[in-house]
């Protein structure tokens, strides 16, 4: 006999909407903050082009299956979860959820509605709706209380990690914080690993630390790094679906990834892409903690914060729903696999988001405050609406690789003999030292060595400070990148007045035989390949060529540039500051001559 159990909740939060939402539409938190079980899915692709998801847990015994629904929301205001269960006591189980602004405060409206197969399932529906209602309020209040004190996390950590694990783990921090790489937050990272939650261990992205610590972001990936080395923290490369986000292969050795891979979800085809999807993460080393993993929430806001909204829509079916998104770049698109629509917002109306088979678009503006959703097809389609923004968190191999920690403490990490990756943006600097012959023969040949050896070590570590990498060295210079063309910038001129100090200390110690020492530096940006030679990542192609040739057309102290580089949106502005001389060179390998900029700092 079906019957259906409802359970309604009201309750007031002590904080403003926004805080609100982000405590209750955080389901893979909630559920672990409240015990709920984690469980396993698969996906399967329907006829139509929709994929179905299926959940399945072990409980007293027996297994539970169950279809997930895709859940649906707008972000700060509402969201709707549905489960269909395949076997046991109940048929169905729905969440539904509202937030509301209450001047300062906010109102959450919560019901959960079950129905159940016979006498046993209103029973367990029953002690759910009882249950739920306590560990709601709990939560609650203890994420109050969390944001009253500031605390780092709102929900508390179920661990209880053994007394050898902590000491063990202290150990290591003090290792790492007597290392290159600690910066005084290895102790920070020991608290993450122990007092976090389990869904924020799985895949720990050092970049989403360094905001929420409010630290420079090299100086995290650099302590992640030094923590591999240490066994704090095991490191694992994620190949990552460019629609749905989700990494769908994984890898320990950098190597060892898939070219390419299927996302069932999305059913679509994808490539390794080193600026884009492939993703270096971090999670705790089971000899310090032990992590167990699965799924707390398949599809929800919580999962997947860049989406914004998610609606499900029926054939012809046309929807206006109250929402206000912030300023940005968003991507409409729809869960199903088919077309992509890019927009840039600003204010005003948000435009409407449309379907019409595998075609997304955006049609008229709707009124403020509003956001109309439509499907024009002949098939079930879900909408989304999500922020671009999602990369910012991603650490791509394209951003570590050219880090020095990265080359000084994972050298092994290469890629596979005849394998290559194009590099879409990088920018390179190479370096020489003027007059090197008439510094050993001044100075003699062993002195003249010391001071060589000094100099790479100088140029190291402006290269290192800037959030490059040194690739090698080439003769008496060096080969360096970057992965953003300012830092390349700002290393170069830093590289030339480093040089000036060095000599300047060199002269006040009165050092018999002083020869100033002069380096000219040449920078390039554009695509590259990345390759291993010598059993190290290296780079080669046409970009390379140019940033070596270009600083053969410099002289003592300065720094010569490409025209690509010296235009680049963030380097021009730093180059106002500086006399720039600009001029036609004839460089071997290019038929024309090329335009080059060039400053002394």
């Amino acid at each position: 006999m079906q019957r259906t159990v409802n359970g309604r909740y009201d309750f007031e939060f002590a904080y403003p909407v926004d805080k609100l939402w982000s405590v209750v539409s955080d389901t893979p938190r909630w559920n672990e903050a409240t015990g709920v079980p984690k469980y396993t899915a698969r996906e399967e692709k329907q006829p139509d082009g929709r994929i179905k998801v299926f959940g399945e847990l072990m409980k007293a015994g027996f297994r539970i299956e169950w279809e997930e629904l895709p859940a649906t929301w707008i972000e700060n205001r509402w969201f709707e979860q549905v489960r269909e269960f395949r076997n046991g006591p109940l048929k169905s189980l729905a969440a539904r959820v509202q937030v509301a602004g209450k001047d300062e405060r906010s109102v959450l409206h919560y019901e959960l509605e079950l129905q159940s197969n016979n006498l046993l399932g209103t029973a367990i529906a029953g002690k759910i709706v009882r249950q739920f209602g306590k560990d709601a309020q709990r939560v609650l209040r203890q994420a109050e209380h969390a944001l009253s004190a500031e605390k780092p996390y709102l929900f508390e950590s179920h661990a209880h990690p053994a007394k050898a694990a902590r000491q063990r783990a202290a150990a290591i921090a003090q290792s790492i914080e007597a290392s290159t790489y600690g910066h005084g937050l290895a102790e920070r990272l020991l608290e993450h690993v122990f007092d976090a939650q389990e869904v924020d261990l799985w895949s720990l992205r050092p970049l989403r630390l360094a905001r929420h610590w409010g630290v420079e972001p090299r100086l995290v990936i650099e302590l992640c790094l030094q923590a591999v080395r240490e066994g704090l923290l095991e490191s694992r490369w994620d190949l990552l679906c460019p629609r749905c986000r989700v990494s769908k292969a994984s890898s320990l050795a950098m190597g060892d990834l898939p070219k390419g891979v299927h996302c069932p979800a999305c059913n679509i085809d994808y490539s390794a892409d080193f600026a884009a999807n492939v993703e270096l993460t971090f999670s705790p080393s089971p000899a310090v903690r032990g992590i167990e993993y699965g799924e707390y929430c398949r599809s929800g806001p919580g999962a997947t914060p860049h989406i914004k909204g998610q609606l499900t829509l029926q054939p012809g079916e046309r929807r206006v729903l109250p929402a206000v998104l912030a300023p940005g770049d968003y991507r409409l698109r729809t869960l199903e696999a088919g077309g992509e629509y890019d927009i840039e917002w600003s204010d005003g109306g948000f435009p409407e988001v449309g379907v019409n088979g595998a075609d997304v678009y955006s049609g008229a503006v709707a009124q403020p405050g509003e956001i109309v959703f439509r499907n024009d097809g002949e098939a079930v389609r879900t909408l989304v609406i999500e922020d671009r923004s999602w990369l910012r968190d991603v650490l791509t191999a394209e951003r570590v690789t050219t880090m020095q920690a990265f080359r000084d403490l994972f050298s092994e990490q290469v890629l596979r003999p005849g394998d290559d990756v194009r590099i879409r943006n990088i920018t390179f600097i190479f370096t020489d030292l003027v007059g090197s012959t008439a510094l050993f023969t001044s100075i003699g040949e062993a002195q003249a060595y010391h001071v060589v050896r000094e100099h790479f070590a100088l140029l190291g570590d402006v290269v290192r400070a800037h959030d490059g990498t040194i690739v090698k060295t080439v003769g008496d210079g060096v080969h360096a990148a970057f992965n953003v063309p300012e830092d390349a910038l700002r290393a170069g001129i830093a590289m030339q007045r480093a040089v000036a100090e060095f000599n300047a200390s060199r002269e006040r110690e009165s050092r018999e035989g002083h020869v100033p020492m002069a380096i000219r530096i040449g920078i390039h940006t554009g695509s590259s390949i990345s390759v291993t030679l010598n059993d190290r990542l290296d780079y080669y192609g046409n970009t390379v060529n140019l940033a070596a040739r270009l600083e053969a057309q410099s002289e003592a102290g300065t720094i010569t540039m490409s025209q690509a580089f010296a235009e680049d949106v963030a380097v021009r502005p730093l180059l106002t500051r500086f006399e720039v001389r600009e001029r036609a060179a004839r460089i071997k390998g290019f038929d024309e001559d090329l335009r080059v900029f060039q400053i002394t700092p």
